[in-house]
């Protein structure tokens, strides 16, 4: 899978591959059962038990473009200290302050005004802007996140919780371009929204819908997700014909009525991401919902750089040599970041890949790809 679920095409162009389109009619009908949840960290067994009875989908995404990653960046991918699977991790609140403090002392940072990271101060400046006009324009009762494990969703995860800090919640204006495509059926009464605003945070509603083949990396990556950040995660597992993304997630917003906005890990240079801006409607067919997509114009470079600037524990399939992630029958490693054999007997080796964020370009992400 790569880092996000597969993205619909806004003003009618292709939604989903064609064989999925092709296969909609059989989808939509299929039964749908939610093999597993992933509860948020607190009162997470009683969450489990809660979840209803229901059959699976999957998710996709993939990238951008970019410079090299500064050499000063850590190599390391271990896990906080403070969120162990033995240990209790902080309340939600204390998170969502926690990476606040970090991404704003990150943003307060002088770098040279053509550096990679300097560009990716001002990426994270945009994605919070979108974030921003989200939680403008819905209460948080109606967001939910699309997410899969993949790194383009980490980003856009760890800046939506950052964006959730009181501090950065602006006033509400009505004349903000934010809102000006939302559909007025779709968007929530003022009233509603200040009574939102009253009631404590305690996780973050969320869909991942993965491959039939799921590597156990990623499976392990998004419940670590789940408990870390208080995602709470409904779990959906494709099988076209007879369940597909589309189907998911008309089964998703069935089973969660409250929900009209996603917010989408899509980046520009993933399939169907040339065409999509920050929010779009979903296509004719689809189950209508507003899809935010955070990350659109981030670059695969601008996406490492963040993430080990901050420190952020990742999948660890990315330092095996994995630049997208998808399922165990069309992902392998990128053969860009193969380490070429000085062995004599080199055809017998174990082959050797170079980690993910030592990757540059944009159109090469998806080349461990089928």
């Amino acid at each position: 899978m790569s880092s996000e679920p597969a993205p619909s095409q806004p003003n009618g162009t292709g939604a989903i591959a064609a064989d999925i389109i092709a296969a909609a009619a059989a989808a939509a009908a299929a039964p749908h059962t939610l093999t597993a949840s992933y509860p948020a960290a607190e009162g997470a067994e009683q969450q489990q038990q809660q979840q209803p009875t229901t059959t699976s989908s999957t998710t996709t995404s993939s990238s951008n473009d970019s410079s090299s990653i500064p050499s000063s960046l850590p190599t390391n991918n271990e896990e906080p200290a403070t969120a162990t699977r033995t240990t209790t991790p902080p309340p939600l609140t204390s998170t969502i302050a926690s990476l606040h403090e970090q991404v704003q002392t990150f943003l307060s940072e002088s770098h040279p005004a053509d550096s990679l990271l300097a560009a990716v101060q001002k990426q994270t400046r945009v994605t919070l802007d979108v974030f921003a006009a989200a939680l403008d324009t819905y209460p948080l009762r109606n967001l939910s996140l699309s997410y899969n494990g993949g790194k383009d969703c980490l980003v856009m995860l760890v800046l939506f919780l950052a964006s959730l800090h009181p501090s950065r919640r602006r006033p509400q204006t009505s004349t903000s371009t934010s809102t000006s495509t939302i559909d007025p059926a779709t968007r929530p009464s003022q009233e509603n929204q200040e009574s939102e605003e009253d009631k404590p945070l305690t996780s973050i509603p969320a869909i991942y819908a993965l491959p039939p083949d799921p590597f156990p990396e990623v499976e392990e990556f998004v419940a670590w997700s789940a408990r870390h950040y208080h995602l709470d995660i409904v779990k959906y597992t494709t099988d076209p014909p007879r369940t597909t993304i589309r189907s998911v997630f008309a089964d998703y917003l069935a089973q969660h009525p409250d929900v009209r906005a996603v917010f989408v890990g899509t980046r520009r240079t993933d399939p169907h991401g040339t065409a999509l801006g920050h929010q779009n409607f979903t296509d004719s067919g689809w189950p209508k919902f507003l899809r935010y997509h955070p990350v659109i114009d981030w670059h695969y470079t601008e996406i490492w750089a963040f993430i080990r600037h901050l420190g952020l524990h990742y999948c660890s399939l990315y330092d095996q040599g994995y630049t997208s992630l998808g399922g165990t029958a069309d992902t392998r490693p990128n053969p860009k970041l193969r380490v070429e054999s000085n062995s004599a007997q080199g055809d017998e080796e174990q082959p050797r890949y170079r980690p993910a964020y030592e990757l540059t370009e944009d159109l090469e992400e998806r080349l461990g790809r089928n």
